[in-house]
């Protein structure tokens, strides 16, 4: 039997971190309960089902989401393996949490439908791409009209991230993974940027990334391994000299910094025909001011430390 602990290093830790006492309680209270239930079953995409509610619940964490949202990233799945348990799921979790699990149901059986193959409409001629394109945003704006609750599109964004990571640590490079990728490429990464959850485009555009163009994805991270240590370095040391320039000029502003995810370098070396070796943007900063004057004064900085 596949335990939390087990599945995540730092155990229930994982999934709690940033609630209260009593909101720590709910969502272990819903462990106790999913844990039997998920056991050894796996899910449809191979993945033992305790590992993957895990997982969508510590993609929710790092969003900083509410107790409510985490254990529906818990739970959703327990309604698809066991269909009776969709009238008990509010008497075992409340009324909140069972609409919120609904509802994410609701969206990926829409999902499924729409990615049909007898759904898809073949297109043909030099307009393909274009209508190919807003058949897609339509179903992206679908799927937001109908989530009535954006909680349960959050779940959705999670539960994807948790299955291409699963694809990824287990090295499936398959139709099934590539299937994913696609959809992935096509609808959920755009839909997280629409939302404004960076973290979770990048990290979704980079793994679909890696399944769909595999050698690519692999020769650009290898070349940016080779000189992680650099970047790492030249991130600490430009955040820190950042933060002591303003500090002189009693400027308050969280600053942070990062190396550009893979896709977006594959896009730019791809959009100006330019090799790694000359690219220089693998770097990026972010600077998060109380106003547009600050805004400012702050980008006068950056322009008087890096011509």
């Amino acid at each position: 039997m596949v335990s939390v602990a087990s599945t995540q290093g730092e155990g229930l830790a994982a999934i709690t971190a940033g609630l209260g006492p009593d909101d720590v309680a709910r969502v272990e209270q819903a462990v106790a309960e999913l844990e039997p239930l998920y056991a050894d079953r796996q899910i449809l995409s191979g993945q033992n089902a305790l590992q993957f509610a895990v997982s969508v619940a510590t993609v929710l964490t790092a969003l900083n989401v509410d107790a409510a949202t985490r254990i529906a990233g818990l739970a959703f799945e327990a309604q698809m393996l066991y269909p009776e348990l969709e009238e008990k799921l509010e008497e075992r979790f409340g009324k909140e949490i069972a609409e919120l699990v609904g509802n994410v149901r609701q969206l990926m059986r829409f999902h499924s439908l729409s990615f049909q193959p007898q759904n898809q409409e073949v297109l043909r001629g030099k307009n393909a791409a274009q209508q190919a394109a807003a058949q897609v945003e339509t179903l992206r704006k679908m799927l937001l009209a109908m989530a009535t609750d954006m909680r349960a599109v959050l779940v959705r964004l999670a539960s994807r991230v948790a299955t291409l990571r699963y694809f990824a640590e287990t090295k499936q490079e398959n139709e099934a993974s590539a299937q994913y990728a696609r959809q992935t490429f096509d609808l959920y990464a755009p839909l997280a940027n629409r939302l404004g959850i960076w973290q979770l485009k990048w990290e979704l555009e980079d793994l679909s990334f890696r399944f769909l163009e595999p050698v690519t994805y692999k020769r650009i991270a290898k070349m940016l391994e080779e000189k992680r240590l650099e970047r790492e370095a030249f991130v600490a040391n430009a955040i820190t000299r950042l933060r002591t320039e303003m500090a002189a000029q009693d400027i308050r502003a969280e600053v942070s910094g990062r190396p550009k995810h893979i896709y977006s370098i594959w896009n730019k070396m791809r959009g100006k025909s330019i090799d790694f070796s000359e690219l220089y943007d693998v770097r990026a900063f972010r600077v998060i001011v109380d106003d547009v004057k600050t805004c400012y004064a702050v980008l006068g900085i950056v322009h008087d430390i890096w011509t």
